[in-house]
């Protein structure tokens, strides 16, 4: 294969997936600012949005003020931020374009359906029940993407490089929303356990849809060691890091397989997966949550990195 067709196969999944990402973000800050402000607290939801997003300062470039209008407005539909919704699904589907005959039919539907039915909506939403819709639909798009590729593709090169752009977008999301919360969100003065507390893991885990399995796994009220367990350690929940880090081993050592060789990517994605492996929560915890996160991120991002050097240049 081509590097240039790996590089938009693997573009196009991650851009889809980051769509979807900010779109889940967004209904979980509408979500949280809609509760009384007893359990909201003091903090500023609409900034921590855009912190987890990772673009505060870009946004600061631009607005003053963090509220609900210019929050929505810019990481949902300005041209002006590379990674808004607009953006994202803008890129995919030119990535797409690019490698048309690499993807199924099915898969070229569902991205330049989403691409054309971005169109009605203009500038963006009028209401926030217009915005409501547009997240759900911005979700539904992505789940219609990503499943037209689980259920179609070929397992060859072109599906494994695919799943690779889904899943390291996939850990870097959410690393990103267990590292808010634990640094921004909760102001020094609540205690753990507290009201406030409640409800802003209830939204964290309804913004990455695991509020049912946690409640199947643990079968108790929530718990900020065991929601981390979940979304860290937890190999059965989709969007943890482990299972992230489960599927980026296999098909990298897939790719290994077919092109006869081995390479830096696979031995930092095998390095990654390991120290996961090898993590306890309660030594995570004794260490310092968000010190663990920012250097899975960096890893992360690093091994992004790897895998561009590898294949896609």
């Amino acid at each position: 294969m081509l590097s240039r067709t790996a590089d938009n196969l693997f573009w196009l999944s991650r851009y889809v997936e980051r769509a979807e990402y900010l779109a889940r973000i967004l209904e979980a800050t509408q979500r949280l600012t809609a509760l009384p402000l007893a359990y909201v607290g003091e903090t500023n939801e609409w900034a921590t949005a855009v912190s987890t997003a990772g673009c505060a300062s870009a946004f600061f470039e631009v607005y003053d003020e963090a509220n609900e209008e210019n929050v929505t407005d810019f990481l949902a539909f300005s041209t002006a931020n590379s990674s808004s919704i607009r953006s994202c699904f803008e890129q995919a589907r030119s990535n797409a374009r690019a490698v048309r005959t690499a993807l199924t039919m099915e898969m070229w539907d569902a991205i330049n359906g989403t691409w054309l039915e971005l169109k009605r909506y203009g500038n963006g939403a009028t209401s926030r029940e217009e915005c409501s819709r547009f997240l759900r639909w911005v979700q539904e798009s992505s789940l219609r993407y990503d499943g037209s590729a689980y259920r179609t593709m070929l397992r060859n090169d072109a599906y494994w490089f695919s799943r690779l752009g889904v899943y390291v977008e996939r850990a870097d999301n959410t690393a990103r929303i267990l590292d808010v919360k634990y640094h921004l969100l909760l102001p020094d003065n609540e205690r753990i356990g507290g009201p406030l507390d409640y409800f802003q893991w209830a939204a964290i885990l309804r913004s990455v849809s695991a509020l049912t399995a946690y409640h199947w796994v643990y079968r108790e009220s929530l718990k900020p060691w065991q929601v981390a367990d979940l979304l860290i350690l937890k190999d059965e929940m989709p969007r943890s890091l482990a299972s992230c880090y489960e599927n980026i081993v296999r098909y990298l050592d897939a790719i290994a397989g077919a092109y006869g060789r081995q390479g830096p990517a696979q031995r930092q994605a095998r390095g990654i997966r390991t120290r996961l492996q090898n993590s306890r929560m309660d030594g995570i915890f004794q260490r310092g949550l968000h010190e663990y996160i920012g250097e899975f991120i960096t890893e992360n991002n690093r091994l992004g990195g790897a895998i561009t050097q590898q294949f896609l240049l």
